[in-house]
């Protein structure tokens, strides 16, 4: 039946093209925004995971900034402990050569003392945006390297724990500790440097306790092997200091060496008997370090204007030379865990985006082809409507 009231044609039709022009208005936006999850009402549950993370990628890109500060404040920190290390070393070439009794400890002191004041250059200088890794005032700093979040969404942040290497000069006092029998003691009393003689080389070492203060230590080199000894608060407090201390020292001697042989002379305070039981002779040298005093505060008693002084200089080097040493080590760990930590969170922040992009993206390739084909349809829904509408007219031909 034709009616004139009732155009079921054009209600299809016009249902057709609104339904055509729809899918079109969300390719369009598509094409326009290069997303197919614009918006939450396109996708709520998938918007929703793609917003949190974006906002990880965010924090990530903080991250990433913060670990190439650390590690820029650890690379100046690793590089100025290597380079106090070569001139520790040239040093040791220096006071190696002043154990020689031909040639001019006075113009080789001189050499030392430059030395000297090239490392203490160096550590005032290892700072990055005011940071100073190796002069004793930063014991330690924290480096953000991540964001943890958990199954129930909760973020927490993880820092990399960046420890401080005390490579500072100062707070070196002369505590006049050592007086030996057959040896002679450094300018100061601080340090000595003497050689046992092979089965039965021995030496008295007598502890003067009047300068000494609690965190002093007492280090002794006996051919590469090395013991130390802190002065503890109840030493201190102890009517017989020198005592205490010769009989720490002993004891760690004694624990530390199987062919030197301690004895302890009760009829003199603070003396011990030291006696080489090798088949060889054996270097022994001592230093005292002051408390609180830097890694390498023994660096300022080191003099070699004189044998005794060579001597004792040349255990004390060592020493000196493994504190850079293991400094150097620290940071170069801590930088290459750095720089692991960054390449990580480049390579996540990468998989991150990859990850929202495959959510959220619009593929273009079926987007334009589906726009060509709605295009189409578009045209064709128009022109069915644009019949439908005209059917109507065709019923006044039954009234001529």
């Amino acid at each position: 039946m034709s009616s004139i009231l009732t155009n079921n044609s054009a209600m299809v039709a016009l249902q057709t093209l609104k339904s055509i022009n729809k899918d079109l208005s969300m390719t369009q936006s598509e094409i326009s925004t290069g997303k197919s999850v614009a918006s939450a009402k396109d996708n709520s549950a998938v918007w929703a995971i793609s917003k949190v993370m974006e906002s990880d990628v965010k924090g990530f890109k903080a991250i990433s900034d913060s670990l190439s500060l650390g590690e820029a404040s650890v690379s100046v920190a690793r590089n100025a402990s290597e380079s106090i290390t070569d001139l520790l070393t040239d040093m040791k070439g220096k006071i190696v050569a002043a154990q020689e009794d031909n040639v001019d400890r006075g113009k080789i002191n001189d050499d030392v003392s430059a030395l000297k004041d090239q490392i203490a250059s160096v550590v005032a200088a290892a700072q990055f945006n005011g940071l100073n890794l190796v002069n004793g005032n930063t014991a330690s700093t924290n480096v953000l390297s991540s964001l943890d979040r958990d199954a129930t969404g909760g973020v927490t942040a993880s820092s990399i724990a960046v420890a401080g290497q005390n490579l500072s000069t100062g707070a070196y006092v002369a505590r006049d500790v050592f007086t030996l029998t057959t040896g002679t003691a450094a300018a100061g009393g601080d340090s000595f440097g003497v050689s046992l003689d092979a089965a039965g080389g021995s030496d008295t070492i007598t502890i003067d306790d009047t300068a000494l203060v609690a965190g002093d230590s007492i280090s002794m080199r006996f051919g590469d092997t090395e013991i130390s000894y802190t002065v503890t608060v109840e030493d201190v407090a102890s009517t017989t200091t020198a005592d205490v201390v010769a009989l720490g020292l002993k004891a760690a001697i004694e624990a530390n060496t199987t062919d030197i042989e301690v004895d302890y002379d009760a009829g003199t305070p603070g003396d011990i008997v030291i006696t080489n039981n090798q088949a060889d002779s054996v270097s022994v040298s001592a230093q005292v370090t002051n408390a609180n005093a830097g890694g390498l505060g023994t660096l300022a008693a080191i003099a070699v204007s004189t044998a005794v002084g060579a001597a004792a200089a040349l255990g004390s080097i060592e020493t000196l030379i493994n504190t850079a040493i293991d400094a150097s080590a620290s940071f170069g760990s801590v930088e290459g865990r750095i720089q692991t930590q960054g390449e990580f969170i480049s390579g996540l922040t990468d998989s991150l985006k990859s990850g929202i992009g495959s959510m959220v993206d619009a593929n273009m390739e079926e987007v334009s082809a589906r726009l060509q084909a709605l295009q189409t349809q578009q045209q064709l829904g128009v022109q069915s409507l644009s019949i439908a509408n005209q059917a109507p007219q065709t019923l006044l031909s039954l009234f001529r």
